[in-house]
């Protein structure tokens, strides 16, 4: 048996306490850095860095990608906010996670908030926080394991525009990248829909409906984090007033295209999540009306025999009068009560299938 899955304590600023107020969660693990530097000089990257080292990449020339695993360590993301100078606000809105995808323009920097599909068999999704700005871009993630290794590939190697193209769109191949999760994810959930729709109509278990419950609440989870996205994405081209380069703006517009092509998909296997439901429960009525329709006939079969031997059953004594039970001493009587009792039967059975109630012309 599969074991239920906890529910994680949401950390919150006790009530009073001054915007921007920064509370640790060491349940969500400690802070590591990774940094990747890359321009005209080539690519320099660190595991672990300190900040002051973050800071002399930082005055370089080029572009900084700094990445913080974990948000257990507030004071790490409150030095790594003063390093960048990002928002107390937003540096307070990544340590509250479970936050809605929205962005925020904050003059020198722009914050976007995401929710990440973590590759597997269940539905698993982590917060996102980007920070991005002139020549630096700045991650928080929850946990260890991310789908930003191509992108480091894309760097290291130098492919396609990554190396020429500034900060903003590193920023929109990280976005891309947390995002391309999504549609395996929605597949995944399709072709188990496809599946159990077979299965369905070939022969319903009771597992059915659990599992189609439990793959509703993951398209549920997925449209919660897919419909925010969208409008993110879209508020953020609105909102770029000549920050985000003329040529970022197409793949910005592309990302949005394939948030709404998500959505899209989501939506439509909801509806089908919700039909096959629907579905689940006709087939268990029906089931259900057959059987009673075979015990109701049945019923009505043995109600007239029942009556006969009941009647029989009263043991008059026929030398009492001409008015007494007939029969009761006839050699034949027993033979003649339980053929009239077959005849009745058959001829029940007989008007029951003339009617179509049972036999082939009812199951059609």
């Amino acid at each position: 048996m599969a074991k239920k899955k906890r529910r994680l304590r949401h950390t919150r600023t006790q009530p009073g306490a001054a915007p921007g107020t920064l509370v640790s969660a060491p349940e969500r693990g400690e802070g590591r850095l990774h940094v990747v530097h890359y321009g005209p000089e080539g690519v320099v990257e660190e595991h672990g860095p300190s900040l002051e080292r973050v800071r002399q990449l930082r005055e370089k020339s080029g572009t900084l990608w700094l990445d913080v695993t974990g948000l257990g360590d507030a004071e790490l993301v409150g030095r790594v906010g003063e390093l960048f100078g990002l928002h107390p606000l937003a540096l307070e809105d990544v340590l509250h996670v479970h936050q809605r995808a929205k962005v925020e323009d904050y003059g020198s920097h722009y914050y976007f908030v995401a929710r990440v599909v973590n590759p597997g068999e269940m539905l698993d999704t982590e917060q996102l926080s980007l920070f991005f700005g002139e020549r630096f871009v700045v991650t928080f993630q929850e946990r260890a394991g991310d789908p930003f290794e191509p992108v480091r590939e894309g760097i290291r190697a130098g492919r396609g525009r990554l190396r020429s193209l500034g900060a903003d769109y590193l920023a929109y191949r990280l976005l891309d990248a947390a995002f391309d999760p999504y549609f395996p994810q929605v597949e995944r959930i399709a072709l188990r829909l496809d599946t159990i729709e077979e299965e369905l109509l070939a022969q319903p278990r009771r597992g059915h409906m659990q599992e189609l419950f439990r793959l509703r609440r993951e398209l549920l989870a997925l449209r919660r984090a897919a419909w925010p996205l969208r409008d993110a994405l879209q508020n953020l081209l609105r909102a770029s007033d000549g920050k985000i380069s003329p040529e970022t703006l197409p793949y910005l517009r592309d990302a949005q295209d394939h948030a709404v092509q998500a959505l899209d998909m989501v939506e439509n296997e909801r509806e089908l999540a919700t039909g096959l439901i629907e579905l689940h429960l006709a087939a268990q009525s029906q089931r259900m009306n057959e059987v009673m329709k075979v015990l109701t006939i049945i019923s009505t079969i043995f109600i007239p025999l029942t009556f006969v031997v009941g009647v029989y059953g009263m043991n008059f004594d026929p030398e009492a009068g001409p008015w007494s039970m007939p029969e009761l001493k006839s050699p034949y009587g027993y033979a003649a009560c339980l053929a009239a009792m077959a005849a009745i039967a058959l001829s029940s059975w007989w008007w029951f299938r003339h009617r179509g109630w049972i036999g082939r012309e009812s199951e059609q």
